[in-house]
């Protein structure tokens, strides 16, 4: 979960596997942010949880119809409202 000025919101992180939410923005680092709009994580579309790995990193998430395995780090700052 992140707390951003007072709201509480959830991240990708937050989702159980199996869960599908609507991307509502990227914080955070804005390299990575420019980087996943580009693969398609834009405001709006589909993100679903596939799979954590053992140890909880990497998380595999499925958006735009293709899998992408991204860091636990970046994962949280995925953020996700409306879970489908």
């Amino acid at each position: 979960m992140i707390i951003n000025e007072g709201v509480v919101m959830m991240s990708v992180y937050d989702l159980k596997p199996g869960q599908t939410a609507l991307v509502s923005g990227i914080l955070g680092d804005e390299k990575l942010a420019k980087r996943l709009r580009a693969l398609g994580a834009n405001e709006g579309v589909k993100v679903r949880v596939k799979s954590f790995a053992p140890l909880g990193d990497p998380i595999i998430i499925n958006f735009m119809g293709f899998d992408l395995a991204i860091r636990k780090r970046d994962a949280k700052n995925i953020v996700v409202k409306d879970i489908i």
